[in-house]
């Protein structure tokens, strides 16, 4: 059985819990080396103190959790059974009726909650299994760590495709699916999370999306990507110029640039997640763009591409070796311009190493 799994076991006795109910997709695979998106239907990793834990999944999903190497029991179920009260027969055969359960809290529907007070009515849910989660992936071994790597050469290649693609009049939707086709003829099945491309104006919106409008010259673009590399993910932003952009544009470059730099200098063992954020908003502050950085300064990434520790105001946990996180540093100015540069770092015994490594110098594509 995976250490994890062992490590989950060991926090279930020694908290006197009976049972863990692991619902999210991105941990069950953490746990098993199993990842399924079940959209409506249940997928769930159940885990005890001292009784083997088993997937209780789709019928259509059993054999696939076998062939990605899960050696426990895998229970599934029809589209027309009840899903809950199968998999509470199953959990009853195992370990009678549990009464302390841990729960993914941040991730549990209400709905479902309620499916599984109503097999087991007098359970109670005294720990949020999130909270556990946040440390138990904090500090990443050697194996994720190689991972992580694979995963940013392949958001390497990505950059490499991204830059190629831009041509005048070409959309950034088009740009997107060059990119994402490319990805999948290498192997690459599935982006971390939706593929972004924004040029001009448009990249001012930090959370927006790809656009239909046809992209033109002397403007910055944006690329904002990641891939999915056996379960654990890569996640990073470049900002090229096509064509000579206007001095403000390049001005916000500029600045963006250094406070990344800036950041990615200061990470090391000892610094706190604050201290690290406002390293990267002085200098911008500094510029006079303060008010347009308008978020964190990373956050944490593995096997899913949010995860802990934010690294912002406020948070005063120390930085520690095997600690993965972003560092993004963004200027959006609206109607004018946006620059975002990311690196996924992991925090070394005096430093830090990124997982990409395509240059972040301002790139000028004709």
């Amino acid at each position: 059985m995976k250490k994890q799994l062992l490590e989950l076991q060991n926090y279930l006795a020694q908290n006197n819990l009976d049972v863990a109910y692991v619902s999210s997709p991105t941990d069950i695979n953490y746990f098993t080396g199993f990842y399924s998106e079940p959209e409506e239907r249940i997928l769930a990793l159940l885990v005890f103190p001292d009784k083997d834990p088993f997937i209780f999944a789709p019928q259509l999903e059993v054999e696939a959790a076998k062939k990605a190497g899960w050696d426990k029991d895998v229970f599934g179920y029809l589209d027309h059974e009840d899903p809950f009260s199968l998999m509470a027969g199953h959990i009853k055969d195992s370990v009678g009726s549990p009464i302390k359960w841990s729960l993914e809290k941040d991730h549990l529907s209400v709905e479902k909650l309620e499916s599984i007070k109503q097999q087991f009515p007098d359970a109670t849910f005294p720990d949020n299994l999130s909270r556990y989660m946040e440390n138990a992936k904090l500090i990443k071994t050697d194996e994720e760590i190689k991972l992580l790597d694979a995963a940013g050469k392949e958001a390497d290649y990505a950059f490499e495709v991204a830059f190629n693609a831009i041509k005048n009049g070409r959309t950034e939707q088009e740009i997107v699916a060059e990119i994402e086709y490319a990805m999948m003829k290498k192997g690459v099945m599935h982006m971390s999370f939706d593929t972004i491309v924004q040029a001009g104006a448009n990249a001012a919106n930090p959370h927006g999306g790809p656009e239909k409008n046809p992209i033109v010259p002397n403007e910055l673009i944006l690329f904002d990507l990641g891939t999915i590399h056996q379960g654990y993910i890569s996640d990073a932003s470049r900002t090229v110029a096509f064509g000579k952009p206007d001095d403000k544009a390049l001005d916000i470059y500029k600045v963006d640039i250094e406070a990344q730099y800036a950041a990615m200098d200061a990470a090391k063992p000892g610094i706190t997640a604050a201290q690290l954020d406002k390293v990267a908003r002085d200098v911008i502050t500094k510029a006079g763009y303060g008010e347009y950085f308008i978020h964190r300064l990373g956050h944490g990434m593995g096997t899913s591409e949010h995860e802990f520790p934010s690294i912002m105001e406020g948070n005063d946990m120390v930085l520690k070796p095997g600690m993965c996180f972003s560092i993004e540093p963004g200027i959006y100015i609206p109607n004018v311009a946006g620059v975002r540069i990311e690196d996924c770092i992991h925090i070394t015994e005096d430093g830090n190493e990124p997982f990409t490594h395509t240059s972040k110098e301002l790139k000028y594509i004709d």
